[in-house]
């Protein structure tokens, strides 16, 4: 049965990697799509490329005025989503805490955290009101297990991961459900962006092994939106079959 069509799902951080995957797989269920996302051109090509209907709007999910008047547009226009995706996110630097980069440190927690609760803080009350919705935060494996270097980035996906689970105690006696999925590695712009555009470096992360694509967190993602009304799953978590832990990967040696 698919649950999906028909529904209005707003995605963050639309424009590439796993939020492209999920406008394309969600489209592909015949769901009616909010697509938001810094860069304008990405966006309107996606939109372009989609057989289904697509509203766009170029949103830095750490701007709260503009976050606000996007969910206002959305509000005025009859659109309230029935489907959020948070999945605005991203890695800045690898290094030890004592030598980390405080503008890294400041663009992740902008971000990971405060973006992901912007967004929410202005959608959730829409759903609560009316009694229905679902709202899925792109977690992370970084958000159960600290790995060496990580430690700021773990402590973001940490906090969305405590954000879920209190969502979702906030939310009992309501029929909002709340979910937090939670992928290992997964081959998009994200070590690129990581290491500051070092396209060598970003390449050495998946060398050897086969990681997720950002399609297959998208059937994730699918997956769980599409559950029957009753059922809400709080926390999946996706890893590459040669993954079994953040640092536990099985490469190919040659």
């Amino acid at each position: 049965m698919n649950r999906i069509e028909g529904k209005r799902v707003l995605v963050t951080g639309a424009s590439a990697g796993i939020g492209e995957a999920c406008a394309r797989a969600f489209a592909a269920r015949g769901a009616r799509l909010v697509l938001w996302a810094r860069r304008k051109d990405r966006l309107e090509k996606l939109a372009r490329a989609l057989d289904t209907e697509v509203e766009t709007a170029v949103v830095d999910v750490r701007d709260r005025d503009a976050v606000r008047a996007a969910v206002e547009a959305l509000h005025d226009g009859g659109g309230v989503p029935d489907i959020l995706v948070n999945n605005a996110g991203l890695a800045a630097g690898m290094d030890k805490l004592h030598e980390g980069d405080y503008d890294h440190w400041d663009r992740m927690i902008d971000t990971n955290v405060k973006g992901l609760l912007n967004v929410t803080r202005e959608v959730l009350p829409l759903m609560v009101e009316r009694d229905s919705g679902h709202v899925i935060h792109i977690g992370s494996i970084a958000g159960r297990h600290v790995y060496p270097k990580g430690a700021v980035y773990n402590a973001t996906k940490f906090a969305v991961r405590a954000l879920s689970e209190g969502m979702n105690l906030d939310l009992v006696g309501t029929r909002v459900r709340v979910s937090s999925v939670d992928p290992g590695m997964v081959e998009t712009e994200f070590s690129l962006v990581r290491f500051d555009g070092d396209a060598e470096r970003a390449a050495s992360i998946y060398a050897g092994t086969e990681p997720l694509t950002a399609g297959d967190v998208a059937d994730a993602v699918v997956y769980v939106a599409g559950t029957p009304p009753h059922v809400n799953i709080a926390s999946l978590m996706i890893l590459p079959t040669a993954q079994r832990g953040p640092t536990v990967i099985h490469r190919e040696k040659g």
